[in-house]
């Protein structure tokens, strides 16, 4: 690799294999060496990740303006080449090469730091996000000032390295401290994710002073429910959920607006007390008497309720497809490709799905069907389209649908449908 020099791979991967020899049983005090030596190795593996990270995404850059790519397509799928190597999300491969672009270009210091061991990912990681709008010049002197020395954040914990480096910055330039908070301010959004147990959390981003005035409010209104015995023995943090929602959805005055919820279960666990988990869809599985009593609830109320059989293979359960003549998808193939694929099939992208794409492209014939048919995030589509990618349906017979991803390092990656709930005649043969 052009400006490296390394260590042969295959040495690499001998001590890879030798680490995992260590087993637990050695004396306490060279336990804590181990754990030492061990967190400065991850360290130091942290820092030559960005060093590798910058120099393949530059020598990806030059090589498509070598070739007359037009600007646009320079960095374009870069970043998902970085996240599938590291077998994360394509968003986490952004910051990783925007991290590797900061230490590299713009924090040697920092770099330096983590190279040695005296600094881990996560804190240089916190150096890079506070000093994110600052000029190079700018960030380059809070770099020295922070990391030029290692004591000058020995047994500095994360609060205070955060309140430094956001110190300097608003010395160094204000207006551009207060342009970010703007425009974190446009940015506001409300998103959930999977929490244990059945349960989700619900993450609100929004400026501090809203966020504490709603907590408080929350509070306040718990506390009276509370101390005029109308809590229903409800607890202080059970109270300001219910009351988050009931105001959120407008239950507390009114009918809410009906929203759709897809909830996939086999006819097995529906009607006759199977065990199998069902799918939320945007959740994951959720237990088969739970799903039974979200069923049991819609139908009880007065909430528009309806069932939608969705046919699969007799012998592998797999959803059938359905073809169109159209190039774009369907509303009812879109719905069967987000029922089928549920998050972006991108290897290790769970990212909702935003664009239903043909596999093999339709200006290469690729038929608008199941089969040629996936669910994708924004980003991962546009980086498909990129020089160099490549995809490929996989005929998996019997099996679950599955797709050949290759990148223009020519390396290949295969993604697999989660599988379904399975229908109750398959567990009868």
């Amino acid at each position: 690799m052009g400006g490296l020099v390394a260590p042969d791979l295959e040495e690499l991967r001998v001590f890879a294999a030798r680490l995992r020899s260590v087993e637990a049983g050695v004396d306490t005090g060279l336990g804590i060496e181990w754990l030492d030596a061990i967190e400065a190795l991850k360290s130091v593996g942290c820092a030559v990740q960005a060093v590798i990270t910058d120099d393949v995404a530059t020598q990806i850059r030059a090589d498509r303006r070598a070739r007359g790519l037009p600007r646009v397509e320079w960095d374009r799928g870069i970043a998902s080449q970085i996240a599938l190597a590291r077998r994360e999300s394509p968003n986490r491969g952004g910051r990783h090469l925007g991290f590797a672009r900061a230490l590299v270009h713009e924090m040697p210091h920092t770099l330096a730091m983590l190279r040695s061991g005296r600094l881990n990912e996560w804190r240089a990681t916190l150096l890079v996000r506070e000093t994110a709008c600052l000029s190079a010049a700018d960030r380059g002197i809070v770099d020295r000032r922070l990391c030029s020395d290692p004591a000058t954040l020995d047994g500095v914990g994360d609060r205070r390295l955060i309140a430094r480096a956001k110190a300097l910055a608003v010395e160094l330039d204000a207006a551009a401290v207060v342009a970010r908070h703007r425009k974190a301010v446009s940015e506001r959004r409300v998103t959930s994710r999977p929490a244990p147990d059945s349960m989700a959390y619900l993450s609100v981003l929004m400026p501090v002073e809203q966020a504490v005035c709603l907590q408080a409010t929350l509070g306040r209104d718990a506390d009276s429910l509370i101390a005029t015995g109308n809590s229903g023995g409800r607890t202080r943090n059970q109270l300001m959920v219910d009351l988050l929602f009931d105001r959120g959805t407008g239950q507390a005055v009114a009918s809410g607006v009906p929203v759709a919820v897809n909830l996939v279960l086999s006819d097995e666990t529906l009607l006759a007390g199977g065990h199998e988990a069902a799918q939320l869809q945007g959740f994951g599985p959720v237990p088969a008497g739970i799903a039974r009593q979200l069923v049991a609830d819609a139908v009880d109320s007065d909430t528009e309720t309806s069932l939608r059989r969705v046919y699969a293979c007799p012998q592998s359960g797999v959803l059938t497809a359905m073809e169109s003549q159209s190039r774009t998808f369907p509303k009812s193939l879109a719905t069967l490709i987000d029922l089928r694929d549920r998050t972006c099939r991108t290897p290790w992208c769970d990212a909702p799905i935003r664009h239903h794409d043909h596999i093999r492209s339709h200006r290469e014939s690729g038929a608008t069907t199941a089969d040629n048919g996936t669910g994708l995030c924004e980003a991962c589509n546009y980086a498909k389209e990129g020089d160099g990618w490549s995809a490929r349906p996989v005929r998996n017979p019997g099996g679950t649908h599955l797709i050949d991803l290759g990148t223009p390092t020519g390396h290949h990656y295969r993604s697999t449908a989660p599988p379904l709930p399975t229908p109750a005649h398959l567990w009868a043969s």
